[in-house]
């Protein structure tokens, strides 16, 4: 992840992070964004530059029959109204899929947790 994320400070329950997310014919993206943990379930992001004027972001975890859902819910605003439109429709594509890698990266990570034995600890 050191690649795509800099943390460039760091508080006791926040990040200001920037972020690179690859777009068509080679772009590079660069958003930067607070990131607020408030343990044990939610992860909040708010967008404070990048490609659009107004992203939220939100990854909560709740307990479901002794089973972990991560949900997330995000919004992306524009501004300027068709050509914004327009360029928030383009920028959309990328976030999506930088949202679902994030998943997929997240599930693989858990199920090599969950994979251990109890009371096994490993890096990270």
């Amino acid at each position: 992840m050191a690649e795509k994320i800099e943390i460039l400070e760091r508080g006791s329950d926040m990040v200001l992070a920037a972020h690179r997310t690859p777009m068509r014919r080679g772009l590079v993206a660069t958003t930067v964004e607070t990131v607020r943990f408030s343990r044990p379930d939610r992860v909040d992001f708010r967008l404070t530059r990048g490609p659009v004027p107004h992203v939220v972001e939100q990854f909560v975890l709740t307990e479901i029959d002794g089973r972990t859902r991560l949900a997330y819910d995000g919004e992306l605003g524009t501004d300027l109204r068709a050509l914004g439109a327009r360029w928030g429709d383009t920028v959309a594509g990328p976030w999506q899929r930088t949202v679902a890698g994030t998943f997929a990266a997240v599930k693989a990570e858990a199920e090599v947790r969950a994979k251990r034995r109890p009371g096994e600890r490993g890096q990270g």
